[in-house]
Order: C-alpha cells, then structure tokens, then sequence
C-alpha cells in the first residue's frame, strides 16, 4: 500500500470527473451486482500509462460523448486490495490488470481495456476505443 497523501491527487484526478471511488468489496458488489444500467469502472493505479494515458482517456472520453455510463466508479489498485479483488471478480476471465477499464451493462461485461491496451497505444486511441463502447452500449 502506498501513504495515502501519495494517492489522494490520483483520487482526485478521476473522483473530480465524476468517477464515485469505492472503497470497500459490498460497494463493489452492490453497484457491480446491478442488473440495469451501464457501469463503467476504472482501475485505477500509480503507475505512469495510468497518469499519462488511463486516467485522461477516460475523463477526455466522458467529457466528450453524447452517450454515456450510467455510473462511473473507480478502484484504487494497490490501496484498497479487497475492492479490488471483488471488482476483479467481474471481470473474469480477464486476468487482474492495472490500470484496466471496463464497462458493464445489464451487469454484464461488455467491454474491457486491459493495460497492455493502454500502455502501448496512443491516448486519441483510447479515447476513441471508449466512445465507441459508449455508443455501442450505452
């Protein structure tokens, strides 16, 4: 775990978007578990594609699509270890990846960006790969 004046900014950066942080696995499940509506949720981490890529991709894709998520959460990886997990959980079969992002509807997995989609591409890329999610499911 990291001192939690490291993190706050990084909190900051996605909760100042609109994006609800949960903190503990029954506010995982609760929203996760719900079966109308769209959720997208970003695992959120301190490493740099997540500061130079995940978190502007996803407040640039919010910002900029007429169809949007329902609700946005975000998870702290490396911080609350039990949200995380439980997040993880519905997200199978994707392997625990951080930062990832995906997006649910219905309380089904519809969309996922793993890290190695983020790390190794541009940031328009991204942007785009979420607006189009966007469109198709929200």
């Amino acid at each position: 775990m990291y001192p939690e004046y490291m993190v706050a900014p990084i909190r900051e950066d996605l909760t100042s978007a609109g994006f609800e942080q949960l903190m503990t696995p029954e506010e995982v499940e609760q929203v996760l578990s719900a079966k109308e509506g769209t959720v997208l949720v970003a695992v959120n981490s301190v490493c740099g594609c997540a500061a130079s890529k995940a978190r502007p991709a996803l407040k640039m894709a919010v910002a900029a699509a007429d169809q949007k998520p329902d609700k946005l959460i975000t998870v702290f990886a490396g911080m609350e270890a039990d949200a995380v997990a439980k997040a993880r959980e519905f997200m199978l079969p994707y392997p625990p990846s951080s930062p990832s992002i995906a997006l649910f509807k219905n309380g089904e997995l519809v969309h996922m960006i793993e890290r190695y989609h983020i790390e190794g591409n541009e940031l328009n890329r991204i942007v785009d790969n979420l607006k189009g999610a966007f469109e198709a499911y929200c």
